[in-house]
């Protein structure tokens, strides 16, 4: 490609308008009978001499006067001298010469006696070649071409000093000559706009040299720090050189005028500038009275940390405080340290108590209420519209805190607040429950009335509370509908688990099972690991184990997720690590979807008790048990009837004692289950019905798509009965179809033909749809070409 036909078809750029106006000048004078020898293009300032690399690339021809460097078109006088007369073979020189003298004025090369000697060489060229200089005989200058109307570009140039020293900047660093000139046309060149094209986001360089002053000084050029120096000064008031990073940080901290930018940049990434925090920290925070404006300190870090202090003061208070009074405290620390939440430290995780206190509100807000009833199933129905909300408020709070100190302000709350509110709310259900003498179905309670295409997943100890969030993360997987049913009594895992299984019917106890694991009722053994497994198989449901996905046109049992385990192991940290477990779950689901499950029914074995401090401890004495567990214990034949007795779900003839409210036998224990709430008893079901479209889509594979001329064949994987396969030019628009018409897939294979031969080599997306229309897969082509 010729000189000429790549400045033209860059032409668009300032650069390539240079290099034009260049080519141009060797024109001259369309009378004369030779074409120029060379160009010569003075420039006694040096002002383009940043340009020359850039512009060499464009013109082949160029060449420039400096010290020897053959490699890049650059010599001393006698040797362009050489170059220009085509006798250097090291030298192809393509076009009519053109020869840059940074240095050298054109008055320097007109008066021949006084031309230094150096220069003589090419002081006769200006009679056989011609100059690239203004009608006024006076070197062309950058600001010159651009805003002259006469051999220039006429463009609107303000020539103030700072203008003119931003113009010079833009050329060395390489942005000015890669402008469009027709962007450029209209717009007033001034230093503003030039100063944005070397630093297009000052707010951004400026956090950046605040987060590593020295490391952002040595990346940048020493055009592009002078450039910064302005724009802070000009912009933000501010001079990086005499002010320095603590001055910058005050100002970052009012967010004031233009600040307040920088302040809201800094916030949506601040995860970006990591050492920007430090600085904030040794901030003061300014004095503001008894009567503070909470605004005017959000930007400050030693605010928020002391508001902390505060906080976990008062929460901590509430240890000795009535429920009532505890509440009124909490809810006055919420109007007083609720809106920090909102400040950018609770959202980089340094404000826990803040975080928690919103939490702790709702607890003081609603536990106010009681479940209300006199039955089981009225004190059900009141926990599910509303009771649910405090439980789910109390783990909340407690997962947001972490450090022991923030941990035991929060608990400390929520024990003065919580505690009441469950261990009344247990005394209701345990009072109906004896009148009833157990807990009878639920009105809603219906037999699973499983059919094919179901697997239950097993999740021991998904709580109600837990269920709803669990419920909202399975929207994306289909339709997800909650229930609740009551578990079996005793609340523990060996007895509820059989109880919710599909099995159940096929299962028994015995006086003889004070561990409370139940037994084949066909042949009377253990229901062990094995022996559950045996029996699920031996009644057509599937045991599958981890990722076992199974027939999904049967019935399937398996299980995922350990929250009891975890509570157990771990106590209040269950709260802070309750979406691990979520995920697990949630894992497994999307596992069982994908495998074309139709219908997905989680139940679980029984729910729990979690207190901080622990379970308030209830006497009883061992020689009166034969076994004993957190909140239940099997009774001895001639121990006397504790006052909350009732005979074993699976077997009435064992005894089951009960710690009455929420006490437990054991000191101590932050996590329970076993005895009689609404926490435990009252347990979710979950049922989700698949969305079903994912794996027809997920198998469909474009395996190949293979030309001949216009006509395309394609080979398609996992291909289902109705499936069409069309080309198009984009690919969600039926209307951009290329083909004569789509095809139906055979076999997994598809011939079909463009119509229009013009769209030969024209880009074309490939794409495989369902029955209905909907793209399930695509690949990109080109029309004719494999």
């Amino acid at each position: 490609m010729s000189a000429e036909s790549q400045i033209s078809k860059t032409a668009a750029q300032l650069g390539a308008s240079v290099a034009a106006a260049l080519l141009s000048a060797a024109k001259g004078n369309s009378h004369t009978a030779t074409t120029a020898a060379a160009v010569l293009w003075p420039d006694k300032e040096r002002q383009w001499l940043a340009a020359l690399p850039a512009l060499k690339k464009l013109m082949p021809s160029l060449c420039e006067l400096g010290e020897y460097d053959p490699g890049q078109r650059c010599g001393p006088a006698v040797w362009l001298k050489c170059a220009i007369a085509g006798s250097l073979p090291e030298v192809q020189l393509d076009g009519i010469p053109v020869v840059y003298l940074p240095g050298v004025s054109r008055a320097e090369l007109r008066a021949i006696e006084s031309c230094p000697r150096d220069l003589q060489p090419l002081a006769e060229l200006q009679y056989r070649g011609v100059f690239w200089s203004q009608a006024n005989a006076k070197d062309w200058t950058p600001s010159a071409f651009l805003a002259s109307k006469n051999g220039g570009l006429g463009l609107d140039v303000a020539q103030d000093k700072a203008t003119q020293e931003a113009l010079l900047q833009t050329l060395q660093a390489g942005v000015l000559l890669e402008q469009s000139v027709d962007e450029l046309q209209g717009r007033t060149i001034n230093a503003a706009w030039l100063l944005g094209l070397l630093a297009p986001n000052p707010t951004r360089d400026l956090l950046l040299w605040m987060n590593a002053p020295e490391a952002a000084r040595s990346q940048w050029s020493d055009v592009l720090w002078e450039v910064f120096a302005k724009r802070c000064k000009m912009d933000f008031g501010f001079d990086p050189v005499a002010d320095g990073v603590l001055i910058a940080a005050e100002r970052l901290a009012k967010a004031e005028g233009k600040w307040a930018g920088v302040a809201e940049l800094y916030r949506d990434s601040y995860s970006s500038f990591p050492h920007i925090f430090g600085l904030l920290a040794k901030l003061q925070p300014p004095q503001m009275g008894l009567f503070p404006d909470q605004g005017l300190l959000a930007g400050y870090p030693q605010a928020n940390e002391q508001s902390e202090s505060a906080l976990r003061y008062a929460l901590s208070a509430c240890a000795s405080m009535m429920a009532p009074q505890a509440c009124a405290a909490v809810l006055v620390a919420e109007k007083e340290h609720g809106l920090r939440r909102a400040w950018l430290w609770a959202g980089m995780g340094r404000s826990p108590l803040a975080e928690a206190l919103g939490h702790l509100a709702l607890v003081a807000e609603r536990s106010s209420t009681l479940p209300i009833g006199q039955t089981p199933a009225d004190l059900a129905a009141g926990y599910q519209q509303s009771g649910w909300q405090v439980d789910q408020a109390a783990l909340h709070a407690l997962a947001c805190v972490h450090s022991k100190a923030d941990l035991e302000a929060v608990g400390a709350a929520l024990r003065a607040m919580y505690l009441p509110w469950i261990e009344e709310a247990s005394r209701r259900l345990q009072e109906a429950v004896k009148v009833e003498g157990g807990l009878p179905p639920l009105p809603s309670e219906k037999a699973s009335g499983l059919g094919a295409g179901t697997c239950t997943v097993f999740v021991d100890g998904l709580r109600y509370d837990v269920a709803m969030q669990l419920q909202q993360r399975l929207l994306t997987l289909g339709s997800a509908n909650l229930s609740a049913r009551w578990t079996s009594l005793p609340t523990v895992t060996a007895s509820g688990k059989a109880w919710c299984s599909p099995v159940a019917a096929h299962i028994a106890g015995t006086a003889a099972d004070t561990e409370f694991e139940p037994r084949v009722a066909a042949d009377g053994k253990q229901l062990s690991g094995h022996n559950f497994r045996k029996l699920l198989s031996d009644q057509g449901v599937q045991p599958l184990d981890k990722h076992e996905t199974g027939d999904p046109q049967g019935q399937a049992w398996t299980e995922a997720g350990d929250l009891d385990h975890y509570g157990h192991e771990h106590g209040l940290r269950l709260a802070r690590d309750l979406d691990l477990q979520l995920d697990q779950v949630v894992e497994r689901v999307a596992e069982l979807v994908e495998a074309g499950w139709k219908r997905i029914r989680i139940v679980t074995d029984h729910g729990w008790l979690l207190m901080p401090g622990g379970l308030p401890k209830y006497e009883l004495a061992k020689h009166q048990t034969e076994t004993r567990w957190g909140r239940c214990a099997v009774l001895k034949d001639s121990a006397h009837g504790a006052p909350l007795t009732f005979g074993w779900d699976w077997c009435k003839d064992v005894q089951v004692a009960y710690a009455p409210g929420v006490s437990s036998f054991i000191a101590g224990a932050e996590y329970a289950h076993g005895g009689i709430s609404l926490q435990e008893c009252l347990v979710p079901v979950l049922q989700l019905d698949c969305a079903g479209a994912a794996k027809t889509a997920a198998a469909v594979t474009i395996q190949s798509v293979t030309w001949k001329g216009l006509r395309c064949t394609v080979l398609v994987e996992g291909a289902a009965p109705g499936q069409r396969v069309d080309i198009r030019s984009k690919a969600a628009l039926a209307s951009s179809s290329l083909a004569a018409s789509d095809k139906p897939l055979d076999g997994g294979k598809a011939s079909l033909a463009v119509a229009d031969d013009e769209h030969m080599g024209a880009a074309a997306v490939v794409v495989v749809m369902s029955a209905e229309g909907e793209v399930l897969q695509k690949q990109v082509t080109t029309v004719g070409g494999n």
